[in-house]
């Protein structure tokens, strides 16, 4: 079996094992991976550059070099090959944990129950809980599900056509990095520099295929590219900036604005502030932000594995023409 086949059956099975199934509760590999990289750290923390990126290629490289010594060990085996790529898909995306979390708080709001939604929120993202009404959770809500849409699931998917399983857990050990030490702390700003740069080049694509399905896939295409061209680059990350400004513009809300991260408070460019209105707790825009993310990454999958069939067919067809072309000119001089 073609290795394109091998990751569109593989990253299909694992799209629906994460869609039935879920995140485990326990023994995550993930965070096993996380457990490893904080013994890491504690090894080779300094208060400087170097050390940081020597850590981030100790930890995303392993991983990497992980993943490519699974997939030559079951190389001859199509059937475990399409295992070994489906397992990593599961690992490494978290669409239905994240469609969870933030229905559960969604539900909260809806309930009325405010601090049941404050409890949950760390779960989804680092905003300050304390320093935000029913709204503001529901608007960092649905910012979280736009930014973990390309993270979560895009993202992987794209770098898995890219490089297969060694792809799929570099990605997500990059990801898992910035998240860790990839923060502007006073103990991170130095040492996590270079996670933070590595998960902005690996998130880069992911992020633009994730605006553009969103623009497929949302209520209002005219609206969520307006929003994109219009305010994205006035976003600090320059991934997390099309992708919710195209949330913004599809869903038809206003994003960004005022937040606060453990008690530093940002002031963040409005995204889609001209044409959007505020997201509201009992207004369903978690739903629906939900329900997007679903519809995108379902695309994603159909364009990535799509891409990676036809990559393969392509160099196939240039190594049959070589060869042809090859035993042409052998026939004429011989």
């Amino acid at each position: 079996m073609r290795a394109g086949r091998v990751f569109a059956y593989g990253a299909a099975a694992g799209l629906l094992g994460d869609l039935l199934l879920g995140d485990p509760r326990r023994g995550h590999p993930v965070a096993a991976f996380g457990r490893a990289a904080g013994a890491v750290e504690q090894l080779l923390w300094r208060d400087h550059r170097g050390w940081g990126a020597l850590h981030t290629v100790v930890c995303a490289g392993g991983a990497a070099a992980l993943g490519l010594a699974a997939s030559r060990l079951v190389r001859r085996s199509p059937a475990a090959s399409v295992a070994l790529t489906g397992a990593a898909t599961w690992a490494v995306v978290g669409g239905t944990s994240l469609a969870r979390e933030a229905g559960a708080i969604g539900r909260a709001l809806e309930a009325g129950d405010v601090e049941a939604a404050r409890a949950r929120l760390p779960h989804l993202c680092g905003r300050d809980p304390r320093a935000l009404d029913a709204d503001g959770i529901a608007r960092a809500v649905v910012e979280s599900v736009a930014e973990n849409t390309s993270d979560a699931v895009v993202g992987a998917l794209v770098w898995g056509a890219v490089a297969g399983v060694p792809g799929l857990l570099g990605f997500r050990a990059v990801n898992t990095l910035d998240a860790m030490v990839g923060h502007k702390s006073p103990r991170y700003r130095r040492y996590g520099w270079a996670s933070a740069r590595l998960d902005d080049l690996a998130g880069w694509p992911g992020a633009r295929l994730t605006a553009v399905l969103t623009t497929v896939a949302g209520g209002d295409p005219r609206g969520a590219v307006r929003a994109w061209r219009a305010d994205a680059a006035q976003h600090p990350s320059p991934n997390a900036g099309p992708v919710e400004a195209s949330f913004a513009g599809a869903l038809g809300v206003r994003l960004g604005g005022t937040l606060s991260y453990g008690g530093r408070v940002e002031h963040r460019p409005v995204l889609n502030g001209t044409a959007g209105r505020a997201v509201r707790a009992g207004a369903g825009d978690i739903d629906r932000a939900v329900r997007l993310s679903r519809r995108v990454g379902w695309l994603a999958l159909g364009v990535c594995a799509g891409a990676r069939l036809l990559a393969r067919g392509a160099a196939g067809s240039a190594h049959r023409a070589a060869r042809n072309n090859r035993g042409v000119r052998k026939g004429r001089t011989s």
